[in-house]
Order: structure tokens, then sequence, then C-alpha cells
């Protein structure tokens, strides 16, 4: 068995490129632009293509895991079909959104990440962790350490960069940004990285985010942005980008320091049924456009 050292040594070698590969990005444009797809739910795979190349954008986010546009148990035989429709419109799936937080069985994991990654998908954003509160915080991080660890280490092999999004709330890994960056420091930003999202962020940090965003820096792999506003004490919700608490200079402030990863759009703030609801789907296309006008003039594209 590899140890740590001769894993994090071999991992090196392959190099950045090899687990984060290429953007579609037209040449002379920094970011790759995609788009959280979950609430179009229930729209066929070529719909879903459709609105992403009418709305501008370079790729989707999607969701491949229990109820998303593709269930892990049948990715072998529906996420190629997903990848075709994107593929007429010239676009890719920039970012898989996973329920894989473990090598495990139950979660499918090596095979719906080999199965990505030979359909071109270089990137995935991992299942959250969640805190027992009535446990030690600590030792709940050594545990998950080691799986963390497996983890890395397959996708290092497949050729597959696995991401952490930060969310907020009482319970969640990665909420106060600390305590996951206790175990990804020890990870390359291309073998473990944060997609940082500007919501959450804005939701644990208020005023601090600088100090997040300059601690995580080296490792922010992807940005996601949405807005929010606090509707009751204790109780934020999702509101249209540019018009919540979400500083502007959340994205000046990477630009700055070289970001140039993927930036995903996430207009969650959007409820609806997509399969039932025509007008819906009308809707959900105006927002897009919409923030992603916003995500632009913020991103000096």
């Amino acid at each position: 068995m590899n140890t740590r050292r001769q894993f994090l040594a071999q991992a090196a070698a392959l190099g950045a490129a090899s687990i984060t590969g290429q953007s579609i990005a037209a040449p002379g444009k920094k970011h790759t632009l995609c788009a959280f797809t979950k609430h179009l739910q229930g729209l066929s795979y070529q719909q879903i293509a459709d609105i992403a190349a009418e709305v501008g954008l370079d790729g989707i986010e999607a969701p491949v895991r229990p109820g998303g546009h593709v269930e892990p148990e049948k990715v072998t035989e529906d996420l190629p079909k997903l990848i075709e429709a994107l593929k007429k419109n010239n676009l890719e799936m920039t970012i898989l959104t996973s329920g894989i937080n473990q090598v495990s069985k139950e979660q499918n994991t090596e095979q719906v990440l080999r199965t990505a990654k030979a359909l071109g998908v270089q990137r995935f954003r991992m299942l959250y962790f969640k805190y027992d509160l009535k446990r030690p915080i600590e030792a709940q991080l050594a545990e998950w350490k080691p799986l963390i660890k497996d983890l890395v280490q397959l996708c290092t092999e497949i050729g597959i960069q696995p991401l952490l999004q930060n969310h907020s709330g009482k319970d969640y890994f990665g909420a106060p940004i600390w305590d996951a960056w206790s175990l990804m420091k020890e990870y390359t930003p291309q073998q473990w990285g944060f997609a940082i999202d500007a919501y959450h962020t804005t939701v644990e940090a208020g005023l601090s985010w600088p100090i997040d965003t300059s601690l995580i820096g080296s490792h922010i792999q992807a940005i996601y942005f949405k807005d929010v506003k606090w509707v009751s004490p204790g109780k934020a919700d999702g509101v249209p980008l540019g018009t919540g608490l979400v500083s502007k200079d959340m994205a000046k402030v990477l630009l700055q320091r070289g970001f140039s990863g993927p930036v995903s759009l996430h207009t969650e703030y959007m409820k609806g049924d997509a399969a039932k609801d025509p007008a819906f789907v009308k809707e959900s296309l105006g927002a897009f456009k919409r923030d992603l006008a916003v995500m632009k003039e913020w991103l000096a594209m």
C-alpha cells in the first residue's frame, strides 16, 4: 500500500492539466461560464441544453445524484445522453454535482466518476458532510479525514477533480471555512479544491469574507454566484444576483488574486415545476439571462 507521502508525490507528478483539463471558453475569454440546472429537473436533456445555449453559457453544472438529471445507478446509460445533448449545442458539463463524499458502493463512486471522466467531465462537486453537534467536532473531522483521503486518491487516479462547496448552517462541514481548510491544506489545489459559494460565504462571514477568501485563495477552483437576503432572524433566502447582500467586491478580490477557473450561476430562488409549468421554464430562462448579465458585469467580461 502506498504511503501518504508516496501518494502525494505521485499526484503532484500528474500535474494540474491532467486533473482540471481544458475549458471550452472562447479564445480570449478568461472564465468558463456555466449555470446550475437543478430547477430544470423534469425537462429533457435536449431542452436543458437548448436553454443553456440560448442563455449564452459555455456549459452547465448538472446534478448527477439521487433525484437529479441522472440517477447514479443509471450513469452509464443516461450520462452519455446528457453529454451528447450538450455537445450538439457546443456546450460542456463544466461541473458534475454529485452525491459522492467517499468511496463506496452505496454512492456508486467509481462508476459515476470513471464514466464522467471518460465522457470528458473534469471536475465534480462533492456531497457535503454534516456534524452531529452532540459529538466533539475534532473527532468527526478525524473520522472524515481518511474518507476524504481515499476519495482524493481515487480521483487522482481517474484524473477528475473533487470540489467542496461551502454551505451555511449550524452543522455543515465547511460552513466556517476554517474546519474544511484544516483538512484541505494537506492537498494541492488540483487534488482537492473549493467551490466558493458567494451566498453561503456572505451568510456565514458577513463582513469578514475577505479573511476566508484569503485563507483558501490558493485552493479556490470555482466560484458560485448567487445572492441572498435575510427574511427573518436566522433565516436567509435567495434573490436575484445584485439585489441582495452579496458584494460584487468578492468577484473583484478573487480576480485580483488571479482566479481564472469556471464560474457557475445559481438561480435557486426560482421555485416551480419545470416539467409541468411552461411559464416557469420561461421565467427561469429570463432569470438566467438577467443574472448572467450581472455576473458578467462583476467579472468585467
